[in-house]
């Protein structure tokens, strides 16, 4: 093969390289950063979470235990707050959480099932962490349509709310590939731990519930089909 050839063949394959980068760069900055779609619906904005508590970080950690009987009373919106800035809340103007996120990438939504909590109708919400909200995306008390999709585990039609944690995989994986799956597993424990010490800081009980229909919880909760969901969450007056 002559030089003039292969001087050819290194411009066009150097070329080509060019364009595969600008491709990927194109598509990373489309498709990776955080952006809630745009929802029609009813929004609630929630009382500021405190940032200093009664309970410490230690006796949380001593007193967590699954819960899955309650009284039945209603919850604050106050409480309600506090458990959705827990999971997902903003901590740094930056736009860091409070639970840690493989890239700064945020592939998780959270969702809320409201049955009886005070000064808040019966319905679906979704969690708006920027601006620390609710958009109401379904209207009634589906408890128990999100029990049926839950195999029947009555804790979660009993409980006054149930928070779901659902991700979209494609945030995380457009970085890190299959690998990605794992890091989005590891944050949803991360966000459910969060709820989890923050119930048993706030004298709540909740349990982590795993077993579901994945296609039915969607339905319930009116979701994209591209949000997965992994956890549901029961919080109630123990």
């Amino acid at each position: 093969m002559s030089r003039r050839v292969v001087g050819v063949s290194l411009v066009v394959l150097g070329v080509a390289g060019l364009v595969l980068a600008s491709a990927y760069l194109f598509f990373y900055r489309e498709e990776a950063p955080e952006q809630l779609p745009e929802l029609e619906g009813t929004v609630i904005g929630l009382p500021q979470p405190r940032y200093r508590g009664d309970v410490s970080l230690e006796e949380a950690l001593l007193q967590r235990r699954s819960v899955r009987e309650y009284t039945g009373e209603p919850l604050t919106l106050e409480e309600i707050s506090q458990l959705l800035w827990a999971a997902q809340g903003i901590t740094d103007p930056r736009g860091f959480r409070t639970a840690p996120s493989a890239g700064g990438l945020y592939p998780l939504e959270v969702y809320l099932v409201a049955g009886e909590v005070a000064g808040l109708e019966a319905g679906v919400y979704k969690y708006r962490p920027q601006e620390h909200s609710l958009i109401r995306v379904v209207v009634g008390d589906r408890r128990e349509n999100l029990c049926t999709a839950a195999l029947g585990q009555v804790w979660v039609r009993e409980a006054a709310a149930d928070i779901v944690i659902l991700a979209v995989y494609e945030r995380t994986t457009v970085k890190y590939g299959d690998r990605g799956i794992r890091y989005v597993h590891l944050e949803a424990g991360h966000a459910a731990q969060n709820v989890c010490l923050q119930a048993t800081a706030l004298g709540l009980g909740t349990v982590t519930v795993g077993a579901f229909y994945d296609d039915e919880v969607q339905a319930v909760l009116g979701a994209p089909k591209n949000e997965k969901p992994l956890y549901v969450m029961p919080v109630g007056r123990k």
